[in-house]
């Protein structure tokens, strides 16, 4: 993906899916409950299929995956912080990042 700023950023689509921001694979809290989704099965058949994309207002895509998944919301942010070209992933890995 290349951003309006000309940054050209990769993203796997393994590591797209297992960022899922549903509540269904991230979880949620609902009436001071939370609820924990079960381990994530990275085998699933189609788990990592991308079978299309929509935009969701001006702010977000959400996917359709083979396994038949699609209800997460990935905000332009998100997906941005998704990035996993070096110049990302090593600002993420730095000490300053982890203070966070």
């Amino acid at each position: 993906m290349v951003w309006d700023d000309g940054h050209a950023g990769p993203v796997s689509l393994r590591r797209l899916r297992d960022a899922c921001p549903c509540a269904g694979c991230m979880g949620e809290t609902v009436l001071l409950r939370s609820f924990s989704p079960p381990p994530k099965d990275t085998t699933a058949p189609g788990r990592y299929e991308l079978k299309g994309a929509v935009p969701v207002g001006n702010y977000a895509l959400q996917f359709r995956w083979a396994d038949g998944h699609g209800e997460g919301i990935y905000t332009w942010g998100l997906l941005r912080g998704l990035c996993e070209c070096p110049a990302c992933m090593s600002v993420r890995s730095s000490p300053e990042e982890e203070r966070r």
